[in-house]
């Protein structure tokens, strides 16, 4: 069934920071919403790329070139092998196209490293 999505409403659904919720699925992609805040680990996905859709905040990724910042309306993609550092310093909505087998944070874990997504 083809159904339209609401980023509001789907938003309004959760508060917990770096935990993408999975909205829709594109072929072998997963469509997610994420609200994050502070940093998350050094990481890379050897075999897939990530895009970030920024909705309401800033974001920003540390690369070993330097720092990005990506504002609202404004999306990114890190490509595979891309050793990364997100972070944000204000509570930053966004959507994240990403392949269905990714691991949340490569093969890097820690406390946050989340093993599956849940859909809402």
């Amino acid at each position: 069934m083809i159904k339209v999505i609401n980023l509001e409403d789907k938003f309004s659904k959760f508060d917990e920071l770096w935990n993408p919720k999975i909205i829709s699925r594109v072929d072998d992609y997963d469509v997610k919403i994420v609200k994050v805040k502070g940093e998350l680990v050094w990481h890379d996905h050897k075999n897939e790329d990530e895009l970030f859709y920024i909705i309401k905040g800033k974001f920003k990724i540390e690369l070993e070139e330097g720092i990005i910042e990506i504002n609202p309306g404004e999306l990114v993609v890190i490509p595979k092998g891309k050793k990364h550092r997100p972070f944000a310093d204000e509570e930053t909505w966004m959507m994240v196209l990403e392949s269905s087998k990714i691991k949340h944070t490569g093969d890097v874990i820690t406390e946050k490293t989340l093993k599956e997504f849940e859909e809402i």
